[in-house]
């Protein structure tokens, strides 16, 4: 029996070492590393002369995007600055006149007939004959 038994152990000591090979071979097909998750932000690897060129353009790209941007900011603050001007311009121009007749008023309270108001009258005279002589009202 000593032979059988030593055969026996020798068989399960084969057996015993191909189930370790079995379970070493699992064990290092299930501990690989998956594969890296690819993130779509970011930089990409292994690009490198290709990416230089194109950062240069796209960095002139956004040089040249600025200038045009402050081009127009400029142009615009110009237009709003010129229309501010006009609107203050009018803005004078109808204080003097509401000022004048005023003065026109107070001088036709004290009874006096004021410098300007026979020329306005006549003009508006001209403007109701040739209404036909209807009522303007202003």
């Amino acid at each position: 029996m000593d032979f059988e038994e030593s055969f026996m152990n020798a068989q399960d000591l084969d057996n015993l070492v191909q189930v370790e090979q079995a379970q070493e071979m699992k064990e290092t097909t299930t501990t690989t590393t998956p594969p890296p998750v690819t993130n779509k932000r970011g930089r990409k690897p292994g690009k490198k002369s290709s990416d230089k060129v194109d950062i240069k353009a796209k960095l002139e790209r956004s040089r040249q995007s600025a200038r045009e941007c402050r081009a127009r900011k400029k142009l615009r603050y110009q237009y709003l600055e010129e229309l501010v001007t006009d609107r203050e311009k009018a803005v004078i121009s109808l204080r003097q006149e509401l000022d004048k007749y005023r003065k026109w008023c107070v001088e036709v309270d004290e009874g006096r007939i004021p410098e300007g108001l026979p020329g306005l009258l006549d003009e508006l005279g001209a403007v109701k004959q040739e209404f036909g002589g209807g009522v303007l009202i202003m």
